[in-house]
């Protein structure tokens, strides 16, 4: 065993050297008489004992011992006295004492429960061409998965997300207007820091997609809610409150969570104001693909004309969210600003994936795949609709989108009644949280979408047989109707 002063005391009491039964010796020998040092357990000028004492005491050859003597006086930790031996150096950083770790628990991500928000509706049939499409693309890779790309995407898949939008949603635009994302959230705070600063002062709407205020908020920026009311955000309002606003962010197509659509007049006017403010609109189109009931609206970037509105889509809602794709479309004077943004955090997308998605939307399987998927959500609605039938809900049937609002009375928890449906299996959301400002309307937001309509239907059996057994708040309107 080592000791320190080992010049005049070779019994190795207090320092041992640990030295693993199987492995390099060499290195082994090197790392633990580099902690004892370290860790000051042999202090600067103590000898070390010497190489044929090491070697004999714990039966590794000499040549590993000498080895491991150089690796020290290479690093620094020890230095070789000419005819006296090797000595712990002189100078050697010590490591500070650190508390033990805490164990973190990993928790596995859990299944999402019907009514939960924001899950997809792939089919078998989808994911089996898709996989094809994969792993065709894995056995014979294109060179181009071999080295960096475009940060805006595949030239080849920015054309069939150009030539969809046109089709779709009247959206005008170029390929090099489009840059693909990582869901519609990258594309979000591509468009913020493209286009504002802290400090500056921007729109939301009241109540807000959550994420979206968060980041606002995030970022510095100066936030103003406007209401939304049965024509969406109140430009008006708007107006008023804070005239000089740098930007919006909207949901046009279906507001989140309210699910109104914002009216072809609010739209003009909305317009008008960013050309005479000199302001943008960020349209975030989200689901815009599931409409029951006529045709829906332009999207506000067709109607603009003058650059004004940054749009964003994503593959999330219609695909996977697992995909991870999104896109943005720019007017051209805000390209290159928003691809510099991109380079320095993101590089570029996946190569293999969007070759895939590429042909997936070529071939006409995404079209083919929206078809089946409106069928699919539309009867999980009717059935969700059919089962939330109570005097304590009031449920719009809503026309376009992957979520309704049950709106409560005044005097209603709807974060308690939240809390009561989870415990029973049926993942709703508060609406009154997602308000900025003075909560106006309370109730529940539920998803229909990736769920079977009798899976849903069961959950949502289960929350109304408890809500009617809790008792009624003080101030319920009897005359209210429950179901439009």
């Amino acid at each position: 065993m080592m000791v320190k002063n080992i010049r005049t005391n070779s019994d190795w009491s207090a320092s041992t050297p640990m030295i693993p039964a199987q492995g390099p010796r060499r290195l082994a020998l090197y790392r633990s008489l580099r902690g004892l040092i370290e860790s000051g357990q042999m202090k600067p000028g103590d000898k070390l004992p010497t190489t044929r004492d090491i070697s004999k005491r714990f039966g590794v050859s000499r040549g590993a011992a000498v080895a491991a003597y150089e690796m020290l006086v290479a690093d620094g930790f020890a230095e070789a006295r000419v005819g006296a031996g090797t000595y712990v150096a002189e100078a050697v950083p010590l490591l500070q004492a650190v508390p033990e770790p805490k164990v973190i628990e990993v928790q596995e991500v859990s299944a999402p429960l019907p009514g939960a928000l924001g899950c997809s509706t792939a089919d078998e049939t989808t994911l089996r061409i898709f996989r094809m499409l994969m792993n065709r693309h894995l056995t014979q890779p294109s060179a181009r998965h071999f080295h960096y790309n475009d940060p805006a995407g595949s030239y080849a898949l920015r054309v069939e997300v150009a030539a969809y939008l046109k089709a779709a949603r009247g959206v005008v635009c170029e390929p090099d207007q489009v840059i693909m994302t990582a869901g519609t959230q990258q594309g979000l705070d591509l468009a913020v820091r493209a286009l504002l600063k802290p400090g500056d002062p921007v729109w939301i709407e009241d109540p807000c997609y959550a994420a979206a205020r968060e980041l606002f908020e995030g970022t510095g920026l100066s936030v103003t809610p406007v209401p939304v009311d049965g024509e969406g955000i109140d430009v008006a309002s708007g107006i008023a409150a804070r005239p000089d606003a740098k930007a919006v962010y909207v949901t046009p197509s279906h507001q989140y969570p309210l699910g109104v659509t914002l009216s072809m007049a609010r739209r003009l006017s909305l317009i008008d104001w960013a050309r005479k403010a000199n302001a943008y609109i960020i349209e975030d189109d989200y689901d815009s693909e599931f409409r029951f009931a006529g045709p829906p609206l332009s999207a506000l970037q067709g109607i603009d004309g003058e650059g004004r509105v940054i749009y964003l889509g994503t593959f999330s809602k219609t695909l996977l969210p697992g995909f991870r794709f999104g896109y943005l479309v720019v007017p051209r004077h805000l390209r290159e600003r928003v691809l510099t943004i991109r380079r320095l955090t993101d590089r570029f997308p996946s190569t293999l994936a969007e070759d895939a998605l590429t042909e997936f939307l070529r071939d006409g399987h995404f079209s083919a795949h929206i078809k089946r998927a409106r069928k699919r959500v539309k009867a999980a609605r009717d059935a969700l609709i059919e089962t939330l039938r109570c005097d304590r809900l009031t449920v719009t049937v809503p026309e376009q989108g992957l979520h309704l609002v049950a709106e409560l009375d005044g005097a209603e928890d709807d974060v308690a009644l939240a809390g009561q449906a989870r415990a029973v299996g049926f993942g709703v959301k508060a609406s009154s949280p997602l308000y900025h400002g003075e909560t106006i309307r309370r109730g529940l937001v539920i998803g229909f979408s990736g769920f079977a309509p009798d899976v849903l239907a069961e959950a949502a059996r289960r929350f109304v047989s408890v809500l009617q057994t809790l008792p009624m708040p003080d101030a319920v309107d009897p005359d209210r109707q429950h179901l439009r």
